[in-house]
């Protein structure tokens, strides 16, 4: 969450007025990230999240905006955009395309214990279900269409042994990815980014998830393994969790449990969610934008967390329960 966009005090009274979310208290630009612009929008109502969209089109995110909003609807807890007087939940700020939404309570959990890692687990199976009548459709703009786009630019930047795993776990994919078995995985709107602080907890108790700006039309599987290489990696070394896998494992599939043909692709989608991140994170690394509040994440992180899944898959089992 970078700041590209400036947005003055007139322009956040504006919006507050057209969304009759009344006066303008306070305007803070968030750092990190390395997407969109965002700042914390407080009013004489309440606190909100302002977010610019830097690549987003305006065609691209009913998409994002309107899943949120099925989502909220259906109980599960997610920012819900806010309309103006006409329903129009996206806006235009400072020339580009915006959302407001309402700001989850709690903080995010960012050493999480097994109790966080299943709260997480039942929630995402529970908004995966949700989704299921959503009726908007969108591929996840971070899949292997882009994967296979990416890898050129960024394999210059690589020494030997680098490029020549990203090449083979690329054609890995590629085969995954034409396979039956896959294109049988059961899918639907995916959050696609649902990292450790994409989540709100107040104590133990999830209060929510957040920024929807990756989300996509793709596997429930290829959802939950991107959970597990953040919620259950230690982050130092990049090594598996066992204790916090089997509570993210075990908490998802009591409210949904996994076909056998995800149980057996899991390994493979594993990999495919760790490729994804260190080839997105090695573009914003060696490729960057300018931002006035930006910290590129380190790309050897999600190299490691890939060689650790090739070399050590993990399995679930239908009955509960983790192999590796």
């Amino acid at each position: 969450m970078a700041v590209f966009t400036e947005v003055s005090k007139k322009e956040a009274r504006d919006l507050l007025r057209r969304v009759q979310l009344g006066s303008l208290v306070s305007l803070r630009g968030i750092e990190g990230g390395i997407e969109n612009t965002n700042y914390f929008l407080t009013s004489d109502q309440g606190e909100y999240v302002l977010t610019l969209f830097e690549r987003l089109t305006a065609e691209q995110l009913p998409f994002y905006l309107h899943l949120m909003q099925h989502l909220a609807r259906a109980g599960i807890p997610v920012p819900d955009p806010r309309g103006d007087r006409h329903g129009h939940i996206l806006h235009t700020v400072a020339g580009k395309p915006a959302a407001v939404v309402n700001k989850l309570a709690g903080k995010s959990q960012l050493a999480p214990e097994p109790v966080h890692c299943a709260a997480l687990g039942d929630m995402l199976a529970r908004m995966h279900l949700a989704g299921r009548d959503y009726e908007r459709r969108q591929p996840n703009l971070r899949g292997l269409a882009w994967w296979n786009e990416t890898v050129p630019v960024v394999l210059p930047h690589l020494d030997a042994a680098q490029a020549t795993l990203l090449r083979s776990e690329l054609a890995y994919q590629n085969h995954v990815a034409a396979s039956a078995a896959y294109a049988g995985l059961p899918r639907g709107p995916v959050h696609a980014d649902l990292f450790r602080d994409n989540a709100m907890f107040d104590g133990e108790t999830l209060t929510g998830f957040f920024d929807f700006y990756f989300a996509g039309t793709d596997t429930w599987l290829f959802d939950l393994a991107v959970c597990l290489n953040d919620w259950s990696i230690d982050l130092p070394t990049g090594t598996h969790e066992p204790a916090r896998a089997a509570a993210l494992l075990d908490a998802y599939q009591a409210v949904r449990p996994l076909t056998a043909d995800e149980r057996a692709l899991l390994p493979a989608m594993l990999r495919a969610g760790a490729l994804r991140f260190w080839i997105s994170r090695l573009w914003d690394f060696h490729l960057p934008r300018e931002a006035s509040l930006l910290t590129p994440h380190d790309p050897t992180h999600f190299e490691r967390v890939l060689r650790g899944r090739i070399a050590r898959p993990l399995h679930a089992r239908a009955g509960g329960g983790i192999d590796g």
